[in-house]
């Protein structure tokens, strides 16, 4: 119950944050960050990391120390019903965010959405440890504390790497970088794609493209060439912006 409680709070502490980190990531592009803020939502689902993984340690060191001492829990209506109605709650807090996803869909809103639907999981089975105790069956409620502080500490190291992968510049994924190629090669005038070159802006992605056009081509022709690539390229969902360099060959 109180790994539980401490992942309830986790996540209020989490939405805290992206709600933060949201709000300074959606500040417009200025003199001083020519790319927007996109990353500082990322800085902050670092810290969020931090603190889940920290906090899933002691839980784990906690649950552990109890099913060894055979620690008893004493059985409670009132922690039934806190169960029940923390369930409820993070039901339909699943089913709103599903719903806010499919009309604006956003890695930040599926990644909470996803979270909700974890947490049911989690307090249906803190339930079932308490009802337990009911019957003397007291081992399983140090089970799932173990099981709990496990998850926190999955979803802390998940979150952890996505948001170092993001802040070191991670590529584009190799399907979206397949894509891009196929929108290339579908110019007739493009006679190589020499580069692909990627940067995260948020949950996005800035992408230069070095392509091979004929010596002959004039300036205006290879350029207005250029412009259509970069156009077709950016409508693809996760891409924020391309810039395209043309090479005469």
């Amino acid at each position: 119950m109180i790994a539980d409680s401490f992942n309830s709070a986790g996540d209020i502490f989490a939405s805290l944050m992206t709600f933060i980190g949201n709000r300074i990531a959606s500040v417009p592009n200025d003199e001083d960050h020519n790319l927007g803020h996109g990353k500082a939502e990322y800085i902050f689902s670092m810290f969020i990391s931090i603190a889940m993984i920290l906090v899933a340690a002691k839980l784990l060191f906690d649950s552990i120390t109890s099913l060894i001492s055979g620690a008893q829990l004493s059985f409670s209506w009132f922690l039934i019903l806190v169960c029940i109605i923390t369930i409820i709650t993070k039901l339909c807090l699943y089913l709103y965010t599903h719903s806010v996803n499919k009309k604006h869909p956003s890695i930040l809103l599926e990644a909470n959405m996803k979270d909700h639907r974890n947490d049911c999981v989690i307090t249906t089975f803190t339930l079932i440890s308490v009802i337990l105790t009911l019957f003397g069956i007291y081992w399983f409620d140090g089970i799932v504390g173990i099981g709990i502080s496990l998850w926190i500490c999955y979803t802390g190291i998940t979150i952890f790497i996505e948001s170092y992968n993001v802040l070191m510049d991670i590529s584009i994924d190799s399907k979206t970088k397949d894509l891009i190629l196929e929108i290339a090669h579908s110019y007739k005038e493009i006679q190589d794609v020499k580069d692909i070159v990627s940067t995260p802006v948020g949950d996005r992605y800035l992408v230069f493209i070095t392509i091979g056009l004929d010596g002959n081509m004039s300036t205006f022709e290879s350029h207005g060439l250029a412009d259509e690539l970069e156009k077709s390229v950016t409508k693809l969902d996760n891409i924020y912006k391309t810039v395209v360099h043309v090479e005469p060959q």
